[in-house]
This record gives structure tokens, C-alpha cells and sequence, in this order.
């Protein structure tokens, strides 16, 4: 069965760090393409960052550039979101996601909660 699980979420003040994980298991994970979206209450969900298969390419909204970093370790099958400068507004649910397009395949993680508050 598919399963995605993040971990790594928390109370951290601004200006801090932490580092989040996705598991994933049940599917070819070098095969999708990865991504971490966030929800904050009220809000919709928006796209984080996202890393390419093979290649590795990675993307980031604006919001996060220069502060986060994602990466992925295919033969751990584990996505990672390195979170650096912090602040009040990354305050959000973290999702990790996956997507094969040719194959309409696209999986949802549970959510781990990051809040960023002194």
C-alpha cells in the first residue's frame, strides 16, 4: 500500500531551524516527482518547493528562497525539507506529495504541524 509520513514538525522561535522528513513506501519513489506544500489556518494549500526525479531540479516559492533547501535520498526512499530563518508566517500544516503525470498518480501525506512563535 501507498504510504507517505512526514515527521519533524514543532514549536521552534523565529529565526530557528528545523528539518522535516517524508517516508515514503508502496511505490517507485524515484519515479515521482516530489513536493512539499503547507496550509496555514484559513488559507489554502500552496507549493512549498518541489525536487525532480532523476535529474534533481528543485523549485521554491518566493517566500522560502535563500531559507529552505529540499532534497531526497531515493535509496532511503525519504524527501527532506531543511528549514533555516524562520519566521511567524512559515507557520503551517507541511504536507509531503507526490505526482507521476503519465500515470495520473498523485499521493498525499498526513501533515506534520511547524509552529514559529516566541
Amino acid at each position: 500500500q501507498v504510504q507517505l509520513v512526514e515527521s519533524g514538525g514543532g514549536l521552534v522561535q523565529p529565526g530557528g531551524s528545523l528539518r522535516l522528513s517524508c517516508a515514503a513506501s508502496g511505490f517507485a519513489f524515484w519515479m515521482y516527482a516530489m513536493s512539499w506544500y503547507r496550509q496555514a489556518p484559513g488559507k489554502e494549500r500552496e507549493l512549498v518547493a518541489t525536487v525532480s526525479t532523476v535529474g534533481g531540479t528543485t523549485k521554491y516559492a518566493d517566500s522560502v528562497k535563500g531559507r529552505f533547501t529540499i532534497s531526497k535520498d531515493n535509496a532511503k526512499n525519504t524527501m527532506y525539507l531543511q528549514m533555516n530563518s524562520l519566521k511567524p508566517e512559515d507557520t503551517a500544516v507541511y504536507y509531503c506529495n507526490a505526482v507521476q503525470s503519465s500515470w495520473n498518480h498523485n499521493y498525499w501525506g498526513q501533515g506534520t504541524q511547524v509552529t514559529v512563535s516566541s
